[in-house]
Parts: structure tokens; sequence; C-alpha cells
């Protein structure tokens, strides 16, 4: 069932791409501290600016409107704080680069602050523009301006942000904003945040400012392993009979995967990727041998007992990868980590993991050092590469009720040969279901484990996709979905093909999980892990609340015979640029 939703107001104005269109005459010069900032932000090329409107910066977003003509940055309304930040993020996670969103004053920071701990976890850049004030107690309205001002309106985020600051002048508004986005985009990534007093967004300017060439003050940063850290890996890495290499995080690059798989074959070494991040390795290469989930895995084990030397690059929890498969047993093998993310390890969060063993550190750019090492190795063959006999996964009988497994297969059957980048999956994915032979095949997780950041993604996903021609595809948890579930009129409203699977338990399923350990450690009935879990009775209509917001709803879908026709007339919804959401209601249990 799909919905049209209202014809658009007279007084609106859009174009085909979706993007609103100011009318009348533009300003043509810069008259007020937040037109100073608007140019900014466009001589910075932040070419987006997801947000939720509120009083706090109604200078800058007239500046963007009335100055810059909504364009470079063009504004995407949220619905949701939290939605605005998530969208940039998953705009990051296939271009590498920020984009910008905004947050209204102290209430709409507190909305935002789980999506900057997921974009933060997932060391993803951004630029977040929040506002405050005015600081000036004498100019502040009575009650509304007073308890939209903070102290330090930061502090709520200091511990996971990149960078945050208060200007206190438009020339200060200038370099703090060429400062941010230069240290948010500089690995290890991550977001930034800086806050605008009113009274600086809204006072005429006292006169022009000098001129300010952004480029001359945000220098490329690429730091690279030493000549004889690179020798020296690569003497260990020849000298191995059985080398594994760790595959963690990396940037999207076509260039950077060819690396990886040259420098595997190269030296004929197993690989692990790891699906908390994006697509780093084709996994159904004959060297992949497993993408490490959070439990113990036999096939993970015994490879990690067998290597002699183990290479690892930015792998997100290397402790935990030992820890997981080999209990309090440590690796025989030599390790060598390449990472900068102890960089920004502060203490606060735990998102720095255990520590592992580590032989030898190179504190470098893991692209930078993989592609060294193949320029070390150009001489090198590399051994004769024996096929790897994997198991044939069969979707089940069309009469049962889906498993997980299933959706996913039927899925990607649906999709064919198309190129696609999927932006979300579920707890209970596996990476036999989907073949990655792609840096964007696969964009990796939320980061934080925070809920409602699936549809989020998803949509900045598609915007980064909306000019190619691979088709973003989200799969999302019935809970998931349901707490981001507003993301989609976004999508809707810019015209941003998107298809969302929601694999629905219509539970809270690992919590019920949690639940059942509980009791049997305590022998108390397991039958009751459901209470305060599943959301029955009322069913929530997925399909509805997507088909409310101008998407294609479609389900609820009971049996694996019905997927196929849902995923074929998704899949047509969104290849003609729409945006379509299937309520596939599936066997509660992981992979």
């Amino acid at each position: 069932m799909s919905h049209e939703g209202s014809a658009p107001a007279a007084s609106e104005n859009r174009n085909d791409t979706g993007r609103e269109e100011p009318r009348g005459p533009l300003a043509t010069k810069a008259g007020f501290g937040s037109d100073v900032v608007a140019e900014t932000m466009r001589a910075l090329d932040l070419p987006y600016i997801a947000l939720n409107p509120g009083a706090s910066y109604r200078g800058l977003h007239d500046s963007i409107v009335n100055y810059l003509g909504n364009k470079q940055p063009e504004m995407l309304l949220c619905l949701h704080e939290e939605h605005a930040v998530h969208i940039a993020q998953g705009y990051a996670k296939v271009t590498d680069k920020p984009m910008a969103a905004a947050v209204h004053s102290n209430v709409g920071l507190m909305h935002a602050t789980m999506a900057i701990f997921n974009a933060w976890c997932d060391r993803m850049p951004m630029v977040i523009m929040g506002a405050t004030g005015p600081v000036d107690a004498d100019r502040r309205r009575p009650w509304i301006d007073w308890i939209h001002t903070s102290r330090d309106q930061a502090s709520m985020i200091r511990q996971y942000v990149k960078f945050d600051d208060v200007p206190g002048s438009p020339a200060a508004a200038r370099e703090a904003l060429v400062r941010a986005k230069w240290i948010s985009e500089t690995n290890p990534k991550g977001p930034v945040y800086i806050n605008l007093d009113v009274s600086l967004q809204e006072d005429p300017l006292a006169g022009d400012l000098p001129p300010y060439d952004v480029n001359r003050y945000a220098p490329e940063v690429a730091v690279g392993a030493t000549p004889e850290q690179v020798a020296k890996i690569v003497a260990l890495a020849k000298g191995a009979k059985n080398p594994l290499i760790v595959y963690g995080r990396f940037s999207r690059s076509e260039a950077g995967w060819a690396n990886r798989v040259a420098l595997a074959e190269k030296l004929g070494a197993d690989v692990f990727t790891d699906l908390k991040v994006g697509g780093s390795f084709p996994t159904d290469h004959p060297l992949h041998v497993a993408a490490p989930g959070m439990g113990a895995n036999e096939t993970v084990a015994a490879a990690l007992r067998k290597a002699d030397v183990i290479l690892a690059f930015d792998v997100v929890d290397l402790g935990g990868l030992f820890k997981g498969n080999l209990g309090n047993e440590t690796p025989s093998a030599r390790i060598v980590h390449v990472s900068m993310d102890h960089r920004i390890h502060n203490g606060w969060s735990m998102d720095h993991q255990g520590l592992p063993p580590v032989d030898h550190f190179v504190s470098a750019d893991a692209d930078l050092v993989v592609a060294a090492l193949v320029g070390a190795m150009a001489d090198v063959k590399g051994p004769a590469i024996a096929p790897r006999k994997r198991e044939e996964i069969a979707i089940r009988a069309d009469k049962e009720r889906p498993l997980v497994r299933d959706l996913a297969l039927s899925l990607r059957k649906a999709l064919g040969d198309r190129d696609v980048g999927l932006m979300s999956t579920t707890i209970a994915w596996h990476e036999d279901w989907w073949p990655i032979r792609h840096p964007l095949d696969y964009l990796g997780g939320a980061g934080g484990g925070g809920l409602a950041a699936g549809p989020g993604i998803s949509v900045g996903g598609a915007l980064a996709l909306k000019d190619s021609k691979r088709m973003a595809v989200g799969v999302c948890g019935d809970g998931d979905f349901l707490m981001g579930a507003t993301s989609v009129w976004t999508a809707v409203r810019y015209k941003l093909p998107l298809l969302l699977v929601i694999s629905n338990n219509s539970s809270f399923y690992n919590d019920e999980l949690h639940q059942e350990r509980v009791a049997k450690t305590r022998n108390r009935p397991v039958e009751n892990k459901w209470i305060g879990q599943k959301m029955i009775e009322p069913d929530v209509d997925i399909a509805m609340i997507a088909t409310g917001q101008g998407a294609v709803g479609i389900g609820p879908i009971h049996s694996i015979g019905e997927l196929p026709a849902a995923f074929a007339k998704a899949i047509a919804i969104v290849e003609a640029g729409g945006v379509a959401v299937v309520d596939v209601r599936v066997v509660p249990g992981y992979a």
C-alpha cells in the first residue's frame, strides 16, 4: 500500500531533487555574524546540514537560506536531533567525509547525545553546529532563553567529541569552524561541536572581515610508518609459516581495498574481518577465514592458535578477539598492531576496549601502512591459493516463518547482481549470508551500540549514494526501527531512494536472552523471560508507520514464500526513486 501525501502548499518551492529553493532576492554580502559562519561552511565544502530547527540558531538558519540560497550546505529537515546526527554518520560511512548537523540549544543537544556517542565510537567525522544564549544575561528573553542557556553546554558531550568551542566573535567563529572540520577529518576521525552564541549570530557586523583562505589553515595530515617499521613488519611477515591478518577500520577507498587483497595474497595469509566496521576484504575470498562475532568461534580460535605472526590493522577490539576465542590463553604468535586510535582514548568511555598483547606497535594510518607493505614486497609473487570449500546455505521451505537467515538470503537473491550498499544490519547477522566484495558493499554497525541508529544511518548512506548506481539498503531490527522510524520522512522529503527491511521479532529479543540467563543462574522460571520485552497486543503496524510518512509500506510478511514478491515490489519502488519499508516477521534467534 502506498501513500502519495498532500500536495505542497502554494508558498513552497522545491526542485526535482527535493531541495527547498528560497524565493526573493538573496543577500549579496555578509551583514551578520551568522552570515560569516554560513559562508565559512560553504568554503569548507560541507554539502549538507541535517537539522531539527530551533530558535537558538535562527540566525544561522536565515543565513543558509537567505544568504547562501540553501546551497552548500543544503538543509535536510529531520524530525529528531538523533536522526540529524545519524544521517551525518551514514553519509560519512560512505564518503569518508564530514557533513554538518545542527541541534537546538541544550535541549536539542540532549536529544542528540546518543547519536553523537555512536558516531564517536564509529570514528566518523561530522561538524555539529549548536547554539546557546544569549550569553549576555541582559539580552535574554524571560524564561525561555534562560532555560535554554547553559554555562558549559558542550560539557554534556566533551568526552565523546574530538573538539568543541564557543567562539566569541565572527572572526573567532570562522577560525573555530576551520579548526573543527580539520580535526574531525584527521585520523582517528570523529564528531566535533561548535556552539554559537545567539548574539554572535544576530548582531550586525561592525565591518568587513579580512580575506581568509580556509585551505591554508587545514593542511593534510598523513601519518605513515617509518621505513624501519615497514622493513621490520616485512621481515616478520616473510619469515612466517602461518601468517594471519586481521583487518579492522579502513577508508572506503577502492585502491586501499586492492592493497589489502594484494598483501594477503603475497603472504598467503589467513584473513579475519570485523562486522562492527565497514567491509575491508572480500568475504568469499579463499583466504578469508571468518568475520569474528562477539562470541567464541572454533574456526577463529583455531586460526589464532595456528598463526605464528598476526598482523592487525586498526582492529576495534583486538584484546576482545583474543579473549573471546582463547580465554586466558595468550596467542603465541608475534603480534603487530597498526593503529592511531590510542590518540583519542580518554578514559571516560571504555570504548578503548581491553589492552591486547602487542609485540610491535605502529602509530600510523592503516591504509598508508598496508600500501607501504605492498610496495615493499613488489617483487613477492605469493604462494598458490587453494580454493576454500564453503557450505551452500539454502532458503528453507516457502510455508515456514522466516529466520533472519532466510530474510538475508531471499533479499540477496532478489537484488541479484545489483550494486548494493548495506547500510545497517541486526545483531543476528552473519557474513556467510551476504558476501562483501567492494568497500561500499557493507558499512558496518552503529558504533556505540545505541538503538535508533539504523534508520538514520541508512538515510545518510542513501544521501551519499543518491547520484550513484549503488542502491542503499538497510536491515533494521524492529526496536531499532521504531526508535528511529521518523528518519524515513527525511528520505521521502528529499527524494533519497532507500530500501529498509525490518527484521521484526516483535521483541527486544537480546534482552529476552539476558533474562533467560539470569533466570537460569537463579533457578527461576525461564518461560517468563518475555515479560516487559515483547511488543505485542497490540502489534505495531510498521508498514503503516512507513506509509504515513509518504514511503511505501509492505507487509507484514509471515512466510518465506511471500518474500520474493515483497522484495521485488520494494526494489522496483526504490529503482523508481522511492522509499520502501518491508516488515518481515522473523523467528527470534541469532546466527
